[in-house]
């Protein structure tokens, strides 16, 4: 199987040379990754000479918008769908919220329910459960409390008596880490007459989602954490997008990525999208003889990243596994789970992760705003829990030297 090369890797991240990001191993990779250089290029380009109104008839206007189509078709492209079905917002909270409002209006008057888990970040939790102030029942798929994982059963029970319109949850969560199985979870919704969206933003870093396997209908993740801009994503089947009311302008509503923006989009920072497709293209054409299609290339970039993360954080978690003086959060496998590691302390976390950046490792502690999950679990939230959390350019060296200090500190 192919390996990953880091220095590569690693060449393609302006951060990994700056005199101030570069004196600490970056283990905040779940709250904003490092833009790749692609990016960082576009969005300079784009404010040196194309930061006017986009698609007028001179030649700065003219490639503002033609990087901002070219941003659009790219993704789309490498997540298997068409242009229109991506949309772009000032971040997936704000999509997700514009998306509910959609909903509010679509199953309003009807005799409904929503299924929400407490396994998600509150963005894809909150604004779901307000519709139950239109009289729509909100129904909760619980984690267990012990591994904080989702049963497919306990969402068995919930769609059994056919009342359930939409079920969201999260492709993985950014606390307990587990990766639920989106495809097994969006047939099972599917079979019961429901739509399914799928906050994907904790999972996105660590490869892209191939759309049409996944099952979903609305799939939604943050650029600035897929090595881009700070702009959120969404991805939308065109049956769902032309079912739900536009809540854009209304002589926009012919057009899918237009239904659900209401706001003028970041029309700099979308053109810099492209450079995440930029880098995509580059790791698939170091590592793997050409490929014409973007899907396919994708997809073996997604399993590239994703070897690599299982490699390097599998020592982090047996190290962890083996203290008696914290709680590890989500399984215990690195195969299993994303490369976010909780840990609940004996203690204050936050404390602990000031200690580590005196050592030399940038991470962070609090509730994360999963305030759900972690009252659901047992997790004293005033303590917080510590949270590590790596990416396929994490190196080994990153992992040792975060085992050792956290050895120093705890």
């Amino acid at each position: 199987m192919t390996q990953l090369d880091l220095n590569f890797v690693r060449s393609q991240f302006p951060a990994f040379d700056s005199p101030v990001l570069s004196s600490h191993a970056f283990f905040e990779n779940a709250g904003g990754s490092y833009p790749c250089r692609a990016v960082v290029d576009r969005l300079h380009r784009f404010y040196l000479d194309r930061k006017v109104q986009p698609y007028g008839p001179y030649p700065g206007a003219q490639a503002g918008g033609a990087e901002m189509d070219e941003a659009r078709a790219r993704l789309a492209a490498l997540m298997g769908v068409a242009d229109a079905q991506v949309s772009f917002g000032p971040s997936t909270s704000a999509n997700t919220y514009v998306l509910a409002q959609a909903v509010r209006v679509w199953l309003r008057g009807q005799n409904a329910a929503i299924v929400v888990t407490n396994q998600d970040h509150e963005a894809n939790s909150g604004v779901w459960r307000r519709l139950a102030d239109e009289g729509i029942e909100v129904r909760e798929w619980q984690i267990d409390p012990v591994t904080g994982s989702l049963d497919p059963a306990g969402l068995a029970a919930l769609l059994a008596d056919g009342k359930v319109r939409l079920v969201a949850f999260p492709h993985c969560s950014n606390v307990v880490a587990a990766i639920n199985d989106v495809a097994e979870i969006s047939a099972m919704a599917k079979a019961a007459g429901a739509r399914v969206v799928v906050d994907g933003v904790s999972y996105a870093p660590h490869g892209f989602p191939d759309f049409p396997t996944l099952g979903c209908d609305v799939y939604l993740f943050s650029a600035y954490k897929t090595y881009g801009p700070h702009q959120g994503v969404m991805v939308i089947s065109q049956e769902f997008g032309a079912e739900l009311p536009a809540q854009g302008h209304w002589f926009n509503a012919g057009s899918l990525y237009k239904r659900f923006t209401p706001a003028g989009p970041d029309h700099a920072q979308i053109a810099a999208c492209a450079g995440m497709a930029d880098y995509v293209d580059a790791l698939h054409a170091h590592h793997f003889a050409a490929e014409p299609d973007a899907r396919q290339r994708n997809r073996a970039v997604h399993d590239l990243m994703r070897a690599q993360e299982v490699a390097v954080v599998a020592p982090l978690l047996d190290y962890l596994a083996a203290r008696n003086d914290l709680r590890l959060l989500g399984p215990r496998r690195a195969e299993d789970r994303a490369p976010t590691v909780a840990v609940a302390l004996d203690r204050a976390a936050e404390p602990v992760s000031e200690a580590l950046g005196r050592e030399g490792i940038a991470c962070w502690a609090g509730d994360f705003y999963a305030v759900r999950p972690l009252e659901a679990m047992g997790i004293d939230l005033s303590n917080g829990v510590l949270r590590m959390s790596a990416t396929h350019y994490t190196s080994e060296k990153d992992v040792s030297q975060l085992i050792a200090a956290l050895d120093r500190v705890l």
